[in-house]
């Protein structure tokens, strides 16, 4: 850093770094991941705490995890207290960097009072969700970066911006998708709570038999209130998310005659063979079957 300092101050031009001059970051979770490397491009090593198909709410942190905080210049975190683990894995590392939260700015909505899980101010936390809002997750990301690498700054806003305008048409095509399906058919029953955000940016009513902790447990009175809803409903679109267990909609489908459609994510890509390895498929995946879904209701 100093000798590219010196080299700057003359007036030469750095034409690369070698690898090992590349700054590390880590992100909490996949989805999170994949934001920071679209922005971060080669300039950045980025590392994933939670991986594809796994679950942050449950997650319990190892070595591995404190040794590349201790090693990362930049960590991104989705906040809302959606990682109840990072403080104290941020602790324990020790991490000494640039801590980038990403929701820093976003306007949130209150979660349900069954999520049986504690979050900042009683705020949903998955507000990804949400394409408009991811955009600011991206200018959040961008800008860490640029303050932890300044050299690096124009490519973070370059990369950030292109992001931005696919984000855009993304946010369109999902409004467009949703309008396929009449009003009074975009009701849909998925295996936990968590697009609150979705909900209120598209237009779809979503009820489940837990909260948005995965591990909660819903009673059998909310078990049965569910079905009954989905026959008087006649709601037929019935989905189970990539890390919860599916015997509960599956319960819910034999007992009300709905169909259980194609795996969603929400709270975790899949892996690169899989259909979400990325942000931005992994929300055209979900809009396309949760509209393939709604048309049968």
């Amino acid at each position: 850093m100093l000798f590219r300092a010196l080299l700057l101050a003359l007036g030469l031009v750095v034409v690369s770094l070698p690898a090992s001059a590349e700054i590390k970051a880590v992100a909490t979770f996949s989805i999170l991941g994949n934001l920071l490397a679209e922005v971060a491009g080669d300039k950045v090593a980025v590392s994933v705490v939670v991986g594809p198909d796994m679950d942050a709410h449950a997650y319990q942190p190892r070595p591995g995890d404190a040794r590349a905080l201790a090693e990362a210049q930049v960590l991104v975190s989705n906040g809302l207290g959606f990682e109840g683990w990072i403080d104290r894995l941020a602790k324990a590392a020790p991490f000494k960097g640039k801590a980038i939260v990403a929701t820093t700015g976003v306007v949130t909505l209150k979660a349900g009072a069954d999520h049986g899980h504690s979050h900042d101010h009683g705020a949903d936390p998955h507000c990804w969700q949400d394409v408009q809002r991811v955009r600011t997750y991206v200018a959040n990301i961008a800008r860490g970066l640029a303050d932890a690498d300044p050299p690096n700054a124009a490519s973070y806003r370059e990369r950030a911006e292109a992001f931005d305008r696919r984000l855009v048409e993304l946010d369109a095509w999902v409004k467009e998708e949703i309008a396929k399906v009449p009003a009074d058919k975009r009701r849909a029953i998925t295996g936990h709570d968590s697009f609150r955000y979705f909900s209120s940016a598209y237009g779809v009513k979503f009820q489940s038999p837990r909260g948005y902790n995965t591990s909660s447990e819903p009673s059998a009175r909310d078990v049965a209130a569910l079905i009954r809803a989905a026959r008087e409903q006649r709601i037929k679109a019935l989905f189970v998310e990539n890390m919860t267990n599916p015997g509960l909609i599956d319960q819910i489908a034999r007992e009300s005659g709905a169909v259980v459609g194609p795996r969603l994510y929400t709270d975790a890509l899949s892996g690169p063979d899989g259909p979400a390895p990325t942000y931005e498929k992994m929300m055209r995946h979900n809009v396309t079957a949760l509209v393939a879904g709604m048309l049968k209701n």
